[in-house]
C-alpha cells in the first residue's frame, strides 16, 4: 500500500465488493484523504495495525471475519472514526454493529453527500491523537487547569478527554465521551434523542434515533449500571434522557 504524506488525512476502506470499494474510495479522495483498501476483515484489521488511519468505512458482510467482528478487534488497536456500512436491512444486527464501537452506520445504497456530510461532522469531533489505543486505567486525577465535569461518581476532563467512575479511567470510544459530556453539562435538562443527535452527531443526515440508543446503552454498561452500581442515566419515557439525580 502507498504511504500518505504526514500532513494527510488517512481514511481505510474495508470492503470485498471492487465497485463499491472504488466507489468509496473515489469520494474519500476527494475529501483530501489519502485513501487505502482492504477486501477482508483480517486485511483490514492489519491495516489499521500497520497505518493508523483516521477513518475506517468497514462494510458488515465481510468475508473471513465479518465488519462486526474486524470492529472489536480495530477497536482494541485504534481510536480512528469506524462507519459501518450494511447491505442487510436487519436493524438487530445494525445496532450489534454500534455496539462493538463504531461511531455510524450507513445503508446502501447511499449517496455520495450523505457519506461526506456524515464524516465531515465526525472530524468536527476532537481526538485523542495519531495512533492513540482506547485508554488504560490512569495514574492520576485529571490535570488542573482543564474543564472538569462531576456528577456523583462521574468525573468528566474534558479538554484531557478522560472519563473516570471514582478514581477509575472509563475506556470510552469518542462517541461515547462526546454523548456522556453533552449530558454532563446540563445534568437537569432532558435531552430528547433528536436533539441528541443534532448535537453530538452534528449533521443532518443523523436522524436515527437508534443511534443514540445504542450509544446511551453501552455508556451504561461501562459506567457499571446493572452489576449493582447506582443508576447514572435516567430513561424519561417518551421524551428521552438526562443525568440521575445525585444528593
Amino acid at each position: 500500500m502507498p504511504t500518505a504524506s504526514e500532513d494527510s488525512r488517512v481514511a481505510l476502506v474495508v470492503e470485498d465488493d471492487e465497485d463499491m470499494r472504488s466507489l468509496i474510495e473515489f469520494i474519500l479522495s476527494t475529501q483530501g484523504f489519502h485513501v487505502l483498501t482492504a477486501g477482508s476483515g483480517t486485511a483490514g484489521v492489519d491495516a489499521v495495525r500497520d497505518h493508523d488511519p483516521d477513518l475506517v468505512t468497514l462494510d458488515l458482510g465481510l468475508p473471513g471475519i465479518d465488519g462486526i467482528e474486524a470492529c472489536r478487534r480495530i477497536r482494541e488497536i485504534s481510536d480512528a472514526y469506524v462507519v459501518m456500512i450494511t447491505a442487510r436491512d436487519d436493524e438487530v444486527e445494525k445496532l450489534i454493529g454500534l455496539e462493538t464501537g463504531a461511531d455510524d452506520y450507513l445503508s446502501k445504497p447511499f449517496s455520495p453527500r450523505e457519506l461526506n456530510a456524515r464524516v465531515n461532522a465526525m472530524f468536527r469531533r476532537p481526538r485523542r491523537g495519531p495512533g492513540s489505543p482506547v485508554p488504560a486505567p490512569p495514574t492520576a486525577p485529571p490535570a488542573p487547569g482543564h474543564e472538569v465535569l462531576r456528577h456523583g461518581a462521574i468525573t468528566v476532563d474534558v479538554d484531557g478527554r478522560r472519563a473516570f467512575l471514582d478514581d477509575t479511567e472509563v475506556a470510552l470510544t469518542r462517541t461515547e465521551f462526546d454523548l456522556l459530556t453533552e449530558l454532563m453539562r446540563t445534568p437537569a435538562r432532558v435531552w430528547t434523542r433528536e436533539a441528541l443527535l443534532r448535537s453530538v452527531w452534528d449533521t443532518e443526515w443523523a436522524t436515527d434515533t437508534h443511534l443514540v440508543e445504542v450509544h446511551i446503552g453501552n455508556l451504561r454498561r461501562k459506567l457499571g449500571e446493572g452489576r449493582g452500581a447506582p443508576r447514572l442515566i435516567r430513561t424519561v419515557r417518551g421524551v428521552g434522557y438526562r443525568m440521575e439525580q445525585v444528593g
